[in-house]
């Protein structure tokens, strides 16, 4: 049985069902990065493996808060510190009824290693609650960010972990967050990111995940000598945030993106999606996407329920580009050979791990360029490190440096996965080759720490 192997079987035994979707992730990178491993021993001798894959703390605590008619209403809250080898710990702050440890310690894993793929000096790490603001005051969310933050706050600094928003938390609930980390603690200092930008926040956080995507994109068809976005019909799923701005690029570098998803359906307009109505739907009516159909009719509408065996109607439609960006294994098999058969070149992952192992495969075993999450949605992470910069240095950068060093980024991160996975024997193939070299940036600054 070979190190892998042994690596897994370990970890297997262990396993719960909360800690599935942590599994997949951390298979899929222990199975990356067998060709460095088998180079050099050096990682074993360390027990590097052992030490990555258990997070340095998790922090688990009960939030009481009190709604508008004055209950007293109980949540949970989650902090998962995970590896400071490279710098303070960062990641996200999720809140969705879905969230519990396993999603977080999945979350906070794929955290270390898009955050090292940077070249910035930041960890990686996740936390979140069980909260759901859908539906809830602004007076409510705020009085929950207070209590949730009353018990955070002692877990995180400048220099020890800096929380961003992710689904659930935007700029409302990091105002929040931040005023009552103020008040808390009497300090005006970068905390946390994702912050509105009248105090401290960087210009191109909303965007910064969706463009990212679309640059890196960019980038590997350059690379992969295939042809450009510019004219091509995309497709892109999700509604969020992450789903609208990679909309919005895509129509920047001249694409049509015709298609978009939310938990309840789906929309496909051929001519190309209204952005401006998305985002009043979305954004400021938080409504469904069936109300999209109201104002342009001659699009179409799909409801979740009409595809009961596993596909999505989102992936039924012929596009040169692919781009998940709702939540983790959305995109299926079944999916994925829907894509393949109508002639898709490429597939970027916006969500987190959106793909499902089955799904890789398939786009690997025909050739399809295939960018995953931790590099092509790695553009979060690195305008939050830029509004640490800012931060720290009590600067404001302009858009156009922000949106240049963002770009200059992803296409930086772009070129080493791929000269890393060609370097290893894997040429062509962006997972492996995300995978090793960050883990090999990680693994080599936790040697050289000691234990």
């Amino acid at each position: 049985m070979g190190i892998i192997e042994q690596e897994i079987r370990k970890f297997e035994k262990r396993t719960c069902e909360e800690d599935f979707i942590f599994y997949q992730a951390m298979e899929e990178v222990l199975r990356s990065i067998k060709p460095l491993l088998e180079s050099d021993d050096i990682y074993r001798r360390h027990a590097i493996l052992e030490r990555l894959v258990v997070p340095d703390r998790i922090v688990k605590f009960k939030v009481a808060w009190l709604n508008d008619t004055n209950e007293i209403e109980i949540n949970t809250g989650f902090r998962v510190q995970f590896n400071n080898a490279l710098g303070p710990y960062k990641g996200g702050l999720r809140f969705h009824p879905t969230v519990n440890e396993g999603v977080l310690k999945f979350l906070g894993f794929e955290q270390i290693f898009k955050n090292a793929l940077t070249g910035l000096p930041i960890g990686g790490a996740k936390g979140g609650s069980d909260f759901d603001p859908k539906g809830k005051s602004n007076f409510e969310v705020m009085k929950f960010c207070s209590a949730f933050m009353t018990e955070l706050h002692k877990y995180i600094g400048p220099r020890v972990d800096v929380p961003a928003g992710d689904i659930g938390v935007g700029s409302r609930e990091i105002g929040y967050l931040f005023g009552e980390y103020k008040k808390i603690t009497s300090k005006y200092e970068g905390v946390l990111t994702g912050k509105p930008f009248m105090f401290g926040g960087s210009l191109m956080r909303p965007e910064a995940t969706g463009y990212g995507v679309v640059y890196f994109t960019e980038a590997m068809l350059e690379l992969e000598n295939k042809e450009p976005l510019a004219g091509k019909v995309c497709c892109v799923s999700g509604a969020g945030n992450v789903a609208l701005h990679t909309i919005e690029k895509l129509f920047d570098v001249g694409a049509v993106p015709v298609t978009c998803s939310d938990s309840r359906g789906s929309i496909y307009d051929r001519r190309g999606l209204d952005l401006k109505l998305l985002k009043e739907i979305k954004e400021i009516r938080r409504a469904s996407l069936e109300e999209y159909i109201k104002y342009h009719p001659e699009a179409e509408y799909t409801p979740v329920d009409e595809y009961p065996d596993g596909g999505h109607a989102v992936w039924e439609v012929p596009c040169y580009a692919a781009f998940p960006c709702a939540t983790q294994n959305e995109l299926t098999e079944i999916d994925a050979q829907n894509l393949i058969q109508n002639g898709v070149v490429s597939v970027s992952e916006g969500a987190n791990m959106p793909c499902t192992p089955e799904a890789i495969n398939a786009f690997l075993s025909n050739d399809i360029c295939f960018a995953p999450a931790k590099a092509a949605n790695a553009g979060g992470v690195a305008v939050s490190e830029f509004e640490m910069s800012q931060n720290a240095a009590m600067a404001r950068w302009g858009y156009a440096k922000v949106d240049e060093k963002l770009r200059e980024t992803m296409r930086q991160i772009c070129k080493r996965v791929a000269l890393t996975a060609k370097d290893y024997g894997v040429a062509g193939n962006y997972i492996d080759g995300a995978n090793i070299a960050s883990f090999k940036k990680v693994a080599d600054a936790m040697i050289h720490e000691g234990i």
